[in-house]
């Protein structure tokens, strides 16, 4: 008689394709993995695999017991999910992978409130920047900042993630404000190669994509390296606002051309599909919601206060006032706005 451990045991080596994935994900190791496999076949009496050194797939029988194995698997996790609801709070590891700006910036210190809640529930959080692969790596949740998701996963929607071009007061006031896209050629810029390659801002305008050319004394593949450049004075930069809200809302940041900037990317919390959410999982992504529900904290307060561009009207307007005053031949060199006010 088949076992159920054995038949999903087999589950999870179809759903990561590989023998070492479906360790991972089960705790176990991957000679056990393929042990019980192995056992599964020779009671059945048929190849559920295709095995090469390279990949695994499934053999036409293996792809039809995948189905049936699959639904059993899932009445076993919902039976004890449902024991798991009824007698005891969310705990147990989750493992879960962030990007670094954002795990630094912002879970990394929400964490102790997490746990303040849930004290039962550990967390074993990889931080990086590529998409992790959820059932071959082991995870129980992604956070991902994207425009575009991989596909067959379940995506819950967190936060958007808008961009802005920001600089110092210091720095406007001695070069000046860009009142246009195309100004930005006559600025420094600071690009984050990582997303703009080929040193050209994305913007856009009433529904129109909007290519500039950018140039400057630093291209950098890192976001917070560019951030902290800024903070510095070495020029503009287009960066997310959950890396710069905090000096948007002190005023030592001011944003610019901000009606350009769309809100292209969303943070998300991914998860496999056909799977009911333990209560870790649950609890985690919810207490993710409560935290950064739109608009997240970062996008407060600046963004209805006064910007850089709200300072360069209020200097337009005292340029006009003071006009006549003024020789009529243009004065060589580049114009100079006055400091402009805390965003």
């Amino acid at each position: 008689m088949m076992k159920l451990e054995g038949m999903g045991i087999f589950a999870r080596v179809a759903e990561a394709k590989s023998f070492s994935g479906a360790a991972r994900r089960l705790g176990i190791s991957k000679s056990l993995v393929s042990k019980e496999v192995s056992k599964l076949e020779k009671a059945l009496g048929a190849r559920l695999l295709n095995r090469t050194t390279r990949q695994l797939s499934l053999t036409e029988f293996g792809a039809a017991f995948y189905e049936h194995c699959a639904r059993v698997v899932q009445e076993a996790e919902e039976a004890e999910l449902l024991v798991e609801r009824l007698h005891s709070s969310p705990r147990g590891v989750l493992k879960c992978t962030a990007p670094v700006a954002f795990a630094t910036l912002h879970i990394a210190r929400a964490i102790p409130e997490f746990r303040a809640q849930y004290p039962e529930v550990q967390i074993d959080l990889t931080v990086g920047d590529r998409f992790f692969e959820l059932a071959e790596e082991g995870y129980d949740l992604a956070i991902r900042i994207a425009r575009n998701l991989p596909p067959n996963m379940v995506a819950r929607p967190i936060a958007p993630i808008n961009r802005v071009i920001c600089g110092t007061p210091e720095y406007f006031a001695a070069r000046g404000i860009p009142r246009t896209p195309q100004q930005l050629s006559d600025h420094d810029c600071v690009i984050y190669t990582h997303a703009n390659p080929d040193s050209v801002w994305h913007l856009s305008a009433n529904g129109a994509d909007i290519a500039v050319p950018v140039r400057g004394a630093l291209k950098v593949n890192d976001d917070e390296v560019a951030w902290q450049a800024v903070r510095a004075g070495l020029g503009l930069s287009l960066l997310p606002t959950f890396i710069v809200g905090d000096d948007l809302q002190s005023g030592r940041l001011q944003a610019v051309l901000t009606e350009y900037l769309p809100s292209e990317r969303n943070l998300y919390a991914l998860y496999l599909p056909n799977r009911h959410l333990s209560a870790k999982v649950r609890v985690f992504i919810d207490f993710m919601l409560s935290k950064y529900s739109p608009p997240p904290y970062w996008d407060r307060d600046w963004v209805s206060g006064s910007t850089a561009r709200d300072a360069a009207a209020a200097s337009g307007q005292s340029d006009a006032k003071h006009a006549r005053s003024r020789s009529a031949a243009p004065r060589a060199g580049q114009r100079t706005s006055s400091r402009t006010r805390s965003a």
